[in-house]
């Protein structure tokens, strides 16, 4: 492992081996804090993926798939104590190059990697099949046997976190992977895939191809040997992965954008449904999914819940990600930043009222200050669109059936929340809101054990839960003739 404070070249990762990429082309990776070099990474391109693919393969065929299966499931519990041991060296990594508080990584994306590995470890030696009685004459039942080589692309928002959503299931069920992490957060994926080595994963099993999507994350797209895509992202690029997979008709499982409702009723616990809304727009500084981007409040008390919002956003401190007390780091780049302004300008043009924020905080890295936009209408396009920064919209709404028209009048359905003392008014929420996940008077916790996941353009498939398991795996059915009845 490279010392990330000196700089250096990170390399791919291809059948066990470090090598750098076959172009000998290398990219730079930044400090989101600071806007300095952090490190280069080896740039992977057509022919390191194709590398990466035909060790995958042979891991597959000849190693990782005819595995016993509890085997597999003890290497990833390994794989899992080895990540504790490293913890505060992920930790750091991860918010150098991704620029989110430590503090934030420690309390929920390390445990939640963790978490998952473990979860998954335990479903290696129990994915089972079924007796069916279909004739007496015959004995009938299916299996589930592993895909094969699984290409996972994944964000920036949450490299390790995600990296592990799709990693843990796919080993578990037999599978192999190539990992293309997202070109502004390469680091952390490239030490797990050390670490998968250090933990006794057989190479090939796990290789990792930093790299542009336009050429690394294509060339997993169009690969005729990869037989499973696994994707979160944006939508735009979500749909340019699924025509891509028509090639050799992969399977695609599509985790995209959301522009989520929060709604809050006049009955609520106002105060608690402020909190949990400001954590759900300000938390990972809004580069989170699911953020409760839209906080739909009833027009009673429209305005005590926008100037509640502007004070906890008021108390954020924003800073060097590095030190406990950050509460709020920059957004990831550059590029990131000046798009999330350019929300704000639009926000400002149509006429939505800011009450906090508005602008970049300081001059040295990208960060951005906590921004409420009041009197928000459902049609201005920071209602519409996916700003995915510290931009919350508050619209004021009239009643139950204006609320529901609302958070289902736009072209996302991932997640929803709904605060009231009505637990009448919940159910019918709950039945009516176009939403893969809908908290009531909570808003944002995940768990592993429970299935991820959105329609229209959040996507399609499920992550996380038992559902992972069909992700992975293809039913086989077995007709044994046993002879006449």
């Amino acid at each position: 492992m490279l010392d990330q404070r000196n700089g250096g070249t990170y390399p791919l990762l291809i059948g066990g081996e470090a090598r750098q990429a076959r172009s000998g082309r290398t990219f730079e990776t930044l400090n989101p804090a600071t806007g300095a070099h952090l490190a280069d990474v080896a740039e992977a391109g057509v022919e390191d993926v194709d590398l990466a693919v035909a060790s995958a393969r042979k891991a597959f065929e000849e190693v990782w798939g005819p595995m016993r299966a509890a085997d597999r499931g003890a290497l990833l519990l390994r794989f899992a104590e080895v990540i504790r041991a490293h913890s505060e060296e992920l930790v750091e990594l991860e918010s150098l190059d991704s620029g989110k508080p430590v503090s934030a990584i420690r309390r929920q994306d390390l445990p939640a990697v963790i978490d998952t590995l473990t979860y998954y470890a335990g479903w290696a030696d129990k994915i089972t099949g079924t007796v069916v009685p279909a004739r007496p004459d015959a004995l009938t039942y299916t299996v589930r046997e592993p895909l094969g080589v699984v290409g996972a692309i994944i964000p920036w928002n949450f490299p390790l976190m995600i990296g592990m959503w799709k990693i843990a299931p796919a080993l578990a069920c037999g599978c192999t992977v190539v990992l293309k992490p997202a070109e502004i957060t390469p680091l952390t994926a490239i030490r797990l895939g050390e670490l998968a080595l250090e933990a006794g994963l057989p190479p090939g099993v796990l290789n990792v191809v930093p790299g542009f999507g336009k050429v690394a994350g294509q060339a997993i797209v169009d690969h005729p040997d990869i037989d499973k895509v696994t994707f979160t992202g944006s939508p735009v690029v979500g749909r340019q992965i699924l025509q891509g997979s028509a090639g050799n008709l992969k399977r695609v499982t599509l985790e995209l954008g959301g522009k989520s409702a929060n709604i809050i009723f006049p009955d609520a616990d106002i105060d608690a449904a402020v909190r949990a809304a400001g954590s759900g727009i300000f938390f990972n500084t809004g580069q989170v999914c699911s953020a409760g981007s839209r906080i739909l409040v009833h027009e009673s008390i429209h305005d005590e819940v926008a100037e509640k919002l502007a004070a906890r956003a008021k108390g954020m401190r924003l800073g060097n990600p590095q030190e406990a007390g950050t509460s709020m780091g920059p957004v990831v780049s550059e590029v990131q930043m000046n798009r999330i302004l350019n929300y704000i300008e639009i926000g400002r043009a149509e006429g939505a009222q800011i009450v906090t924020g508005g602008a970049r905080h300081g001059d040295q890295g990208y960060f951005i200050e906590p921004t409420v936009f009041a009197n928000v209408r459902h049609e201005m396009r920071i209602s519409q669109e996916e700003i995915f920064g510290p931009v919350a919209a508050v619209v004021p709404f009239k009643d139950d059936d204006d609320a529901l028209r609302l958070a289902n009048g736009t072209v996302y359905s991932l997640a929803a929340g709904v605060w009231t003392a009505d637990m009448t008014r919940a159910h019918r929420f709950t039945r009516k809101l176009k939403a893969g996940t809908v908290w009531v008077n909570t808003y944002g916790p995940t768990d592993i054990r429970l299935p991820w996941g959105g329609v229209r353009d959040s996507g399609f498939g499920r992550e996380h839960g038992e559902e992972a398991i069909d992700n992975f795996t293809e039913p086989k059915v077995v007709w044994i003739n046993t002879g006449p009845a």
